[in-house]
């Protein structure tokens, strides 16, 4: 199921607006009028109950190229302000991504970054895996009930849910009375699969709207472009560290030249090759 822009969502003018204002409507979601299409909370434990809730920004890079694997981010920022120049990181060169990154990280109160691989890209198709890596990325930071299989890549990961919910008790359970609630705010219009639904609020361009999801998007780009390097020092005259996997007509023409790699997604392969 495709989800619209909620409502109050609509007029956000900069990331750190839209931070400022899911977290409000996170922790207090009847404050809001909203657009009736989303059951962000159960009745049971409700939110409004609580003071806080941690709102996790997740985001994807990877769907598109012909090599390379799929990478996500779920990250939770200290304030939403924490870095006034985030945005969507296809709005930012790699250079300026890159002299980033460190700011990023350090104004992320936690993060994760994981990954599918080429091989299960292949076996379960490019969306499965989106979902595959996010999962991964909000297991390595403690979200209860996943048991995915560690990624071929290893992931990066700081901090986790129970240390920014300082309230907790011992074995932190999202939801619990005790807890503030988490609300994973997903780039896009789809909620992630195999995970609670009633906590998740897909957000079209939500890298260029919300703070926590454009620090999600800025991590997850240059991680994967930095993978990207290493393959180009593996497969020489690709030209991996220029595109990063994607169609460009230099990469199709080095396709051409020297064949495919192991690098290369088989269920990608353009019909012109």
């Amino acid at each position: 199921m495709k989800f619209k822009l909620p409502a109050f969502l609509e007029n956000i003018e900069s990331p750190v607006e839209g931070e400022v204002a899911l977290r409000k409507y996170a922790a207090n979601p009847l404050a809001y009028s909203g657009d009736g299409t989303l059951d962000l909370f159960s009745s049971a434990g409700n939110v409004a109950g609580n003071s806080s809730a941690i709102v996790v920004g997740i985001d994807e890079v990877g769907r598109g190229p012909l090599a390379g694997p799929v990478v996500a981010c779920a990250a939770v920022l200290k304030t939403p302000d924490a870095l006034l120049t985030l945005n969507d990181s296809k709005k930012l060169s790699r250079l300026k991504r890159e002299a980033m990154f460190d700011a990023v990280k350090d104004a992320c109160a936690c993060y994760a970054i994981a990954s599918a691989s080429v091989e299960e890209i292949d076996e379960i198709n490019i969306l499965e895996a989106d979902f595959l890596a996010m999962r991964r990325a909000l297991q390595a930071l403690g979200f209860p009930g996943l048991n995915e299989s560690a990624p071929e890549i290893p992931i990066e990961v700081k901090g986790s849910f129970a240390e920014v919910a300082q309230t907790c008790r011992p074995g932190f359970i999202p939801g619990s009375p005790s807890c503030p609630k988490i609300l994973i705010a997903v780039d896009g219009n789809l909620k992630i699969d195999k995970m609670p639904q009633n906590i998740q609020m897909p957000i079209v361009k939500g890298d260029g709207r919300i703070a926590s999801i454009s620090a999600a998007s800025i991590l997850a780009k240059v991680f994967r472009d930095r993978y990207m390097d290493k393959l180009e020092e593996l497969y020489p005259g690709y030209g991996f560290d220029k595109h990063a996997g994607y169609g460009t007509k230099a990469h199709l023409d080095a396709i051409r030249r020297q064949g495919f790699t192991p690098a290369h997604r088989k269920s990608f392969h353009p019909k012109s090759l």
